[in-house]
């Protein structure tokens, strides 16, 4: 028996999986402790219920998921409208640097991905399935670099993909904590902690205040985004290479937002756009999680858990011996090689989680605070999408 829900079917699964992820999320520690997502939680279930009923011939499920594909457009453009030029040159030095070692751990994500794929005689796409597309990217970059990937006959790309971000969101929390713990005590960074003017912070979190009557204008703009973004996405195809259809929206996003900034002559609202992007972010990932199916993860399960392994090795060993001493092998370095491990590996919630962990042990760390939300939410996707992009167009 074949069930198929139409789009509008679809939303709603993919609403009530979200809130039934919400409601077991606060009702278990452990999922709150390493910030699974609740659309990942009921999701999963969810996936686990219909691999059930196709394996044992019960009913298979189809979907139209024709509105998640509005939802992750409309997501990644509001991390368009992130990457904000005056904020980067605003960081100084330090900014730049560590916006460099973001890009240099994406690039060795997926480079380590596609070696270790020749070395197991897998499609290197299959690799790209757990570098930086669900590490650095985590489950929203997953679910839309997965049809991608499956247009390129990786079957199951979605599945994998999604597989790889809760395996790394879980392990970026694991491993972050006690990594920059060893740092700190192993060298006796405490003597190295200072107070640094958090006014950048201040003035950054006055941009982002919510005000109910703008949130109509922050719909708006993202929609114009969007429109550009089309003309933008239709030059691009013109290269031949093959881009992800958001990547126009995300280009026409970061000109407005720079356009804004530079000129004083228009106000983004930052805050509204960000609580828009958080909700389409939900229903997307819902739409995605109910749509996987678990039972093409069979013949990969050995080849994902080296792969998988091998990506973990490669966070600590990046954090520990490249980043610490790139960014000053001081106490504040410490706390970002265990912010970076989540981001890095899951996301930016989990990344402040693990810094919030060392600092509330130790003391304070301006300087992390101030890169690291800038740079892994500002930043790292807005980057990771074009250099995934381009790994695409070259394998």
């Amino acid at each position: 028996m074949e069930i198929h829900l139409n789009m509008y079917q679809t939303l709603a699964v993919a609403v009530l999986v979200l809130l039934f992820g919400s409601f077991l999320r606060h009702r278990i520690g452990f999922l709150e402790k390493f910030c699974i997502p609740a659309p990942v939680i009921g999701g999963l279930l969810f996936a686990i219920l219909t691999c059930l009923c196709y394996v044992t011939g019960i009913a298979e499920f189809s979907f139209d998921d024709t509105l998640r594909e509005v939802c992750m457009v409309f997501f990644f453009t509001s991390v368009g409208f992130q990457a904000n030029l005056k904020v980067l040159k605003s960081g100084g030095t330090a900014m730049a640097v560590f916006l460099g070692l973001v890009v240099a751990l994406i690039i060795c994500q997926n480079l380590l991905a596609v070696g270790l794929s020749h070395v197991l005689h897998l499609n290197p796409l299959i690799g790209m399935c757990t570098g930086s597309i669900p590490m650095v990217g985590g489950h929203g970059t997953a679910g839309a670099f997965g049809p991608v990937l499956e247009d390129f006959n990786i079957q199951g790309a979605t599945t994998i993909c999604t597989a790889a971000a809760t395996f790394g969101l879980i392990s970026g929390s694991l491993v972050g904590g006690p990594l920059g713990r060893r740092l700190i005590e192993k060298q006796n960074l405490l003597s190295t902690a200072v107070t640094e003017d958090d006014s950048l912070l201040v003035e950054d979190e006055k941009k982002h205040e919510r005000h109910t009557n703008m949130y109509a204008s922050a719909v708006f703009q993202l929609i114009l985004a969007i429109g550009l973004g089309t003309i933008f996405s239709y030059f691009l195809t013109k290269t031949g290479l093959t881009f992800p259809v958001y990547i126009g929206a995300m280009l026409a996003a970061a000109l407005i937002r720079n356009i804004a900034e530079y000129s004083g002559k228009a106000t983004i609202h930052m805050g509204e756009i960000n609580d828009l992007g958080g909700i389409c972010l939900s229903l997307f990932l819902g739409m995605a999680m109910i749509t996987l199916k678990l039972w093409e993860l069979a013949s990969l399960a050995l080849p994902l858990v080296i792969l998988l392994t091998a990506q973990i090795l490669l966070i600590c060993v990046f954090t520990y011996f490249i980043e610490f001493n790139i960014m000053g092998r001081d106490y504040d370095a410490a706390v970002l090689v265990a912010g970076t491990c989540g981001f890095g590996m899951g996301a930016t919630p989990n990344a402040m989680a693990n810094m919030q962990a060392i600092c509330d042990r130790y003391v304070p760390s301006v300087k992390a605070y101030l890169l690291i939300p800038l740079i892994g939410s500002l930043f790292a996707d807005f980057i990771n999408s074009l250099v995934i992009t381009f790994f695409i167009n070259i394998l």
